[in-house]
C-alpha cells in the first residue's frame, strides 16, 4: 500500500467514526428521551463511547507512527551522511595506495598485462577467475604472474600482497602494538 493511499484510509475511517460520533449524538438529541437508562439511549452512548475511543486510539497511534517515521528518517539521513563521508575519505586512502602500487609496478617494469594480473592477483582471484575475467588461458594467467614475481623479486602471491600490505595497520593498531617486528612467511 503507497502512501498515498494510506492516508486517504486513514481519513476515511476517522470520517466513518466522526459520522458515527456526530450521528449518535444528533440522534440522541432529536429523540430527547424521557429516560437515559433505556435500551436505546444505553446503545447510542455505548457507540459513541467506543467511535471516539477508536478515533482517539488511531489517532495516537498515527502521531506516534509520524514521529517514529520522522526519527528514522533523520537517523537515516545522518547514517548515509557519515557513509558518504567515510567513502570520500576511504576512496581518497585507496587512491594513494593505487598510485603508490603503480609506481612500484613502474620500478619493476611490468607490462600492462602484467600489471592487469598483478592487480587482480591482489585483490585475491585465482588464477582461474583472472582467465576467465580477462578471456586468456589460466596457462597465460600463470605465465604473467610469474614474470610479476621474477620482476619483483618475490617468491608469490603471498610475498606479492605482503610487499604491498605488510606495513597497513589500523591506527589502533599502531597504537597497541608499537615497533614490532614484520612477519615472517
Amino acid at each position: 500500500m503507497d502512501l498515498q493511499n494510506d492516508e486517504r484510509l486513514r481519513w476515511l475511517l476517522v470520517v466513518a467514526l466522526l459520522a458515527i460520533i456526530v450521528g449518535g449524538i444528533a440522534d440522541l438529541i432529536m429523540d430527547q428521551p424521557e429516560s437515559w437508562l433505556s435500551f436505546h439511549v444505553i446503545f447510542e452512548s455505548l457507540m459513541i463511547a467506543g467511535a471516539l475511543l477508536m478515533t482517539t486510539t488511531l489517532w495516537l497511534g498515527w502521531w506516534r507512527s509520524s514521529r517514529s517515521v520522522g526519527e528514522l528518517r533523520r537517523s537515516l539521513e545522518a547514517r548515509e551522511e557519515e557513509r558518504d563521508t567515510w567513502r570520500a575519505s576511504a576512496q581518497r586512502a585507496l587512491e594513494g595506495l593505487g598510485e603508490a602500487i603503480d609506481a612500484q609496478f613502474d620500478a619493476w617494469g611490468l607490462t600492462p598485462s602484467e600489471r592487469e594480473i598483478a592487480v587482480l592477483l591482489l585483490k585475491g582471484h585465482s588464477h582461474k577467475a583472472i582467465a576467465k575475467h580477462t578471456d586468456r588461458s589460466a596457462q597465460t594467467v600463470r605465465q604473467h604472474a610469474a614474470a610479476v614475481y621474477r620482476k619483483g623479486d618475490l617468491s608469490g602471491r603471498a610475498e606479492l600482497s605482503a610487499f604491498f600490505l605488510e606495513d597497513l595497520m589500523l591506527p589502533a593498531d599502531r597504537r597497541t602494538v608499537g615497533q614490532t617486528e614484520p612477519m615472517k612467511g
